[in-house]
């Protein structure tokens, strides 16, 4: 139980989100008046604070013996017995997610100084990124749940405005409206879920909500399940999940330091991050854990099938951070919350690396970003090549690398666990078959056999990559060495037993899960032969209806756009005239009716005045006769 003795208090804690905020005004305000060396300068030196200052608290926070920091900086507002104040909570589980936030975000934002440099609009694009941190940081500290959805609701504005920044691009503007549309529904489900929990709880602060709910309710309690079916609901819009999945791959449209900072290292992790953080509601609902699994479970298939068959380097991309947080998902859902809080954080590294090692190719061929049209780039680009195979090999996870630590820390607890078990198993080994081959048909494709189209180089080539390099050397560093960080989160996840299962698991479960990637591997070095050994003559696509429909997402978005876009479309084009609105403006009318009638016997003339009062009182004394009789 945490009391008040337990709990210490940070000045540090309290200035966190503060630097880049104060970043954002800056830049806003002064944008045409600043170069680009002083954007640069102040947007990185305000995530280099947040990144130094959670250094500092991660170390504070582990020197102590009751691993807790909390500041309260004012008293927001009170409702009912609830008071809620602007505060930021601490613990294992927050400091995580602000290394990753503030650090990753810091490689990301050095990386996008340079690879923005030339954009006109280069300290209104800092600035967002900078706010976006900002929305981030929030979300992951909030001590109460109305802070959090403050958060979370601002990185749903910093997706919106990064994706559509380039929005002279009609399909950029697109994207950008469809992530706002698709992930709102998704948020509104989330909001009327905290409307029940305070309404049944009547508390608001996180560590208060997860306790009192342990203690008022028991397990397959029905206000817990709808609360967490909602809540599930929020968390699956946020971090493109089915059925909410379909915003992501539309969303590379953005540049490509957006795709890395918010669609692969932190914003759709937010939705992983909730779940976790509310562990306490979702133990005392076991059937909606098994949806966060078998949902979890589905995306990684749906979204490996769909890479296979993608021809944007980005869009490979974009479906394979789909894939990996539905492994986080199909974690949480069994309850390996810690090894699905360690993917989160080797998968931040690796995905990072991989988005902004495209960016550096995307940027070398003219911002070609087709896989069709490259090929041979590891001889043109053996740095970039090395980085991008670095990233590659720990997604796929191969043994000593990251992404291994963290994904088999997952399987390892499927098996055997109630909630998942032998089916759900058998979909991450499946899911890990289907990454090794995409990713070999794209490294295949981008970099092997001779080039398809001639790279027109210039003399500001190597320079501009060699300018981009120092965060994806450090990105690869972490990504190969980032599963020896130990985490120990059992002080931030509630114990509960009927979670735990100890079955008998069979000798050859882990070997099976550590060699499909390498028959992954194998499979493709046969089957993608013509793309590894090219001559350097055009590729002909397939086109086939089928792989068609896989390269769409599995339908999806036409699926969505028949039974959703089309009949509002419809039902707007027959209400064009605003019938309902007609309707509700026929009181307008009544009223200016009389207005006009009764103006019009205000006209000055004492005949009319006289014949008016006559006429009114023969009909007053008519109804009085009328009445007597």
């Amino acid at each position: 139980m945490i009391t008040l003795s337990n709990i210490s208090e940070s000045p540090i804690l309290a200035l966190l989100p503060f630097y880049p905020l104060l970043s954002f005004l800056l830049l806003i305000i002064f944008a045409k008046r600043l170069s680009w060396a002083q954007a640069s300068y102040l947007s990185i030196g305000a995530i280099g604070l947040s990144a130094l200052s959670s250094f500092v608290l991660v170390y504070q926070l582990h020197s102590q013996a009751f691993q807790l920091i909390t500041v309260k900086l004012w008293s927001w507002f009170s409702v009912g017995n609830a008071e809620v104040n602007v505060g930021f909570y601490l613990d294992a589980l927050s400091s995580v997610m602000i290394m990753v936030v503030s650090g990753v975000g810091l490689l990301i934002h050095i990386y996008a100084a340079a690879y923005m440099k030339k954009d006109e609009n280069f300290s209104r694009f800092m600035a967002y990124m900078n706010l976006f941190i900002v929305a981030m940081l929030i979300l992951v500290l909030a001590d109460n749940l109305v802070l959090l959805y403050l958060g979370w609701e601002g990185v749903g504005l910093c997706s919106f405005l990064l994706i559509g920044f380039w929005y002279q691009e009609k399909a950029n503007v697109l994207a950008a409206r469809k992530a706002f549309i698709v992930t709102r529904i998704g948020d509104t489900a989330m909001a009327i879920g905290l409307f029940m929990l305070f309404n049944a709880l009547g508390v608001l602060n996180i560590v208060d909500v997860n306790q009192t709910a342990q203690t008022s309710w028991q397990v397959g309690n029905e206000s817990a399940y709808w609360i967490a079916l909602l809540l599930l609901g929020g968390a699956v819009g946020k971090s493109a999940q089915l059925p909410l999945q379909t915003w992501l791959p539309d969303a590379m449209a953005g540049p490509t330091p957006v795709s890395a900072l918010i669609h692969a290292a932190t914003m759709v992790t937010a939705g992983v991050y909730l779940i976790a953080r509310m562990n306490g509601i979702f133990l005392l609902a076991p059937e909606v854990m098994q949806y966060v699994a078998w949902l979890g479970a589905f995306t990684l298939l749906l979204a490996g099938i769909a890479a296979l068959v993608q021809t944007d380097i980005k869009r490979v991309l974009a479906y394979s951070t789909m894939s990996q947080i539905g492994y986080m998902m199909l974690a949480l859902g069994a309850g390996a919350w810690s090894a699905g809080v360690f993917h989160l954080m080797t998968h931040a590294f690796f995905k990072a690396l991989l988005f902004l090692t495209a960016g550096s190719v995307i940027l070398a061929l003219h911002h070609q970003q087709n896989l069709f049209k490259m090929g041979g780039l590891f001889k043109k680009f053996p740095i970039e090549a090395t980085l991008f195979f670095i990233g590659l090999i720990c997604l796929v996870a191969l043994p000593g690398t990251s992404g291994f630590f963290s994904k088999e820390a997952i399987i390892a607890e499927l098996w055997s666990s109630p909630t998942a078990g032998a089916s759900l198993w058998w979909c991450a080994i499946i899911g890990a078959l289907l990454t090794s081959i995409y990713s070999c048909r794209l490294f295949f494709l981008a970099f092997l056999g001779q080039p398809r189209e001639d790279v027109h180089h210039n003399d500001n080539v190597s320079d501009e990559l060699s300018r981009l390099r120092l965060p994806l050397i450090i990105l690869a560093l972490l990504s190969l060495f980032g599963g020896l960080i130990s985490l120990d989160l059992s002080s931030v996840f509630i114990a509960n037993t009927s979670l735990i299962e100890h079955s008998v698991e069979p000798n050859w479960l882990h070997p099976v899960a550590i060699i499909t990637p390498f028959i992954g591997i194998a499979f493709s070095w046969v089957y993608f032969k013509h793309y590894r050994k090219n001559t350097g003559r055009p590729i002909v696509e397939s086109q086939t209806a089928l792989v068609q429909f896989c390269r769409n997402g599995l339908g999806f978005d036409s699926l969505y756009n028949s039974c959703l876009v089309k009949p509002y479309c419809w039902l707007a084009k027959v209400n064009r005239l605003d019938i309902i609105d007609q309707i509700i403006m026929l009181n307008a009318w009544y009223i200016n009716l009389w207005h006009d009638v009764l103006s019009a016997l205000q006209n000055g003339k004492l005949r009319w005045y006289a014949a008016t009062l006559g006429l009114g009182v023969v009909c007053l004394a008519g109804i009085l006769l009328g009445g007597n009789s």
